[in-house]
């Protein structure tokens, strides 16, 4: 891929690449789901923003995988306390913590 005349790589090209070879595959996003945009620095801060916002206003974690799998029961609570304590004193050590001590 070659980037565009903004000089960022285009999802959309890279779909198109997908849609040609007969490999694609679409999932609708449900609702709670965001597409956020993090090509440039202005919309990688944007993006930053919002994921702070929601974790701190809705105490949930955007993009843990710990998290789901613990939620899914793939580990349990032991071992996302050892996962949450290689984090340390992070926010997300603490939140990892928390939701293991729930």
């Amino acid at each position: 891929m070659k980037p565009s005349a903004r000089g960022e790589l285009e999802i959309t090209d890279l779909n198109r690449m997908y849609l040609e070879e007969g490999t694609l595959q679409v999932d609708r996003l449900g609702r709670g789901c965001a597409w956020l945009d993090a090509g440039m620095p202005d919309s990688l801060m944007q993006a930053g923003t919002f994921v702070q916002t929601i974790q701190s206003r809705q105490g949930m974690l955007v993009g843990s995988p710990a998290e789901v799998a613990f939620r899914n029961k793939f580990i349990t609570a032991d071992q996302l306390r050892e996962h949450a304590k290689k984090m340390g004193k992070t926010e997300l050590g603490r939140l990892l913590r928390e939701l293991a001590d729930s």
